[in-house]
């Protein structure tokens, strides 16, 4: 097919339009959002540091999408379907298409949007398939974006910026270009912004029930066999999770509004795909790799919010005084290290924080940052293949913790604990860790929360540190009515 055949990469400099809008970035994906496959890469949190920037965009010339090693490539409404390893492939597409953009602008002005599912890490390592697979849904789902909306939240700007992809020929390129800033800026520019204050007595009351894929004691009786292993010394802690879902009526565009209402995340985001709908409000970074600068996030340890300032104080010192959290963020810290070693330069790889303290919505976590300088004979998506899935979302060592998982947890994870974001076409990579995060397929809510399992953890207490991590998302699943917040969860096991 045209994208994949050789070639040598089209290289160009993008058009980008700076442009006075008083939408906010939110408004502005509204109205995107029934075009097809558009996308929201969600920030602004803490915009000095983790959360500047927000893009929008619709409309992608390529998508990829795989299911094992079966993928189907689409080009113009034209359908390949081809057979192999999904990371060579991007590699290759991504390769085909390279933009030289000036400074001092938003690092994402074009490129390929998208998630990759837990499951792809039987393309990295040799590892058993034993958990069931009730979703079907693509285990990699990325799409590819000649133009881009990016809003900075420090500098309250917004712009356009549009290459004219994938068309070769410079000309044709910049017409297309031309075009497409044209047509985006006339629909900013009728736009007017809305009151963006959550109307809540037009939400009808509604009683939800959350189903589980463990029961309690199933769930426990998991943590009992994985200390088994670590007493046995196979591991030194596993990551276990556990799925909810729940049927609703609320559309996902609705849902997405009061998730990031009740739970604002740095790395979040709404992927509109037509299989699933991705709502994320994750807190974790899994990698940002600007040229050949590479960093990783890990979060370990969680307590929840407290129920006024000096108890919330006194849970945040507790976490941070935690022996028990403190090594599990350390370990983590090592096998991210480790991963990093293998595609960065030797004595490049260093840990400028160690623990630090990051306070949510709902939830205090530690927090370590690990960086390092890709070797020049190594890519980004060699970089990802390196580190995926996150350390922090399997245990350590991590080929074992991963076998035990794919054991102990009755259903494929798919896209959570897999990875979210862009893969820029200017050397600019951001990707999340998928946790905090919805799937949206057909009229049911997927959302699925997990904890570290080491060898002094208390299973009941694990066990409720899973509900504190979803207490966000039922919270935006039940929120409809501030007065009527009935649910229950039970499982189906």
């Amino acid at each position: 097919m045209k994208g994949l055949r050789n070639q040598e990469a089209i290289e160009r400099v993008p058009l980008i339009e700076e442009i006075y809008t008083p939408l906010s970035p939110l408004e502005i994906f509204e109205l995107f959002y029934n075009r097809p496959h558009s996308f929201f890469l969600d920030s602004g949190l803490s915009v000095n540091r983790l959360g500047r920037y927000s893009f929008i965009g619709s409309d992608p010339f390529l998508v990829l999408k795989s299911w094992g090693k079966r993928m189907e490539i689409t080009e113009n409404s034209h359908h390949s379907y081809i057979i192999g390893d999904p990371f060579d492939v991007l590699a290759t597409l991504v390769s085909s298409y390279r933009l030289s953009t000036p400074t001092g602008l938003p690092p994402f002005l074009g490129g390929a949007v998208g998630y990759f599912g837990y499951d792809l890490c039987h393309f990295i390592e040799e590892l058993p398939s034993r958990s069931k697979d009730d979703l079907d849904i693509p285990d990699c789902y990325i799409a590819f974006y000649d133009t881009v909306i990016a809003h900075d939240h420090l500098m309250r700007k917004t712009w356009i910026a549009s290459s004219g992809f994938p068309e070769e020929y410079e000309d044709r390129a910049r017409k297309k270009a031309k075009e497409k800033i044209s047509e985006l800026g006339y629909i900013l520019s009728k736009a007017v912004s809305q009151d963006p204050t959550l109307q809540e007595d037009t939400l009808e009351p509604h009683n939800i029930h959350i189903t589980s894929n463990f029961s309690k004691e199933g769930y426990i009786n998991a943590i009992a066999k994985a200390k088994e292993y670590i007493a046995a010394g196979d591991i030194y802690q596993v990551n276990l999770s556990q799925r909810f879902y729940a049927s609703l009526s609320i559309s996902p565009l609705e849902l997405y509004k009061v998730l990031r209402k009740v739970n604002p995340a740095p790395f979040a985001g709404f992927l509109n795909w037509e299989e699933v709908k991705v709502l994320s409000s994750s807190p974790e970074r899994f990698l940002r790799i600007s040229g050949r600068k590479v960093e990783t996030r890990p979060i370990k340890g969680t307590r929840h919010r407290g129920r006024n300032k000096l108890e919330d104080k006194l849970l945040s010192q507790e976490l941070l005084e935690s022996k028990k959290d403190r090594a599990e963020l350390i370990m983590i810290v090592d096998l991210e290290r480790n991963d990093l070693g293998r595609v960065c330069e030797y004595g490049s790889v260093t840990v400028p924080e160690l623990i630090t303290l990051e306070t949510y919505a709902t939830v205090h976590h530690l927090v370590s940052t690990v960086v390092g300088r890709l070797c020049w004979d190594k890519d980004h998506i060699d970089c990802l293949k390196a580190c995926f899935p996150g350390g922090s979302i399997t245990g350590a060592p991590k080929i074992r913790a991963m076998e035990i998982i794919d054991e102990l947890e009755p259903t494929k994870r798919k896209v959570y604990t897999g990875s979210m974001g862009y893969i820029g076409f200017n050397q600019e990579t951001d990707l999340n860790i998928v946790i905090r995060t919805m799937l949206y397929v057909g009229n049911n809510i997927y959302f699925q929360v997990g904890g570290g399992i080491v060898a002094d953890s208390d299973p009941e207490k694990e066990y409720e540190e899973t509900l504190h991590k979803a207490k966000a998302l039922i919270e935006a699943v039940t929120i409809r009515n501030q007065k009527t917040r009935h649910y229950q969860i039970q499982s189906f096991l």
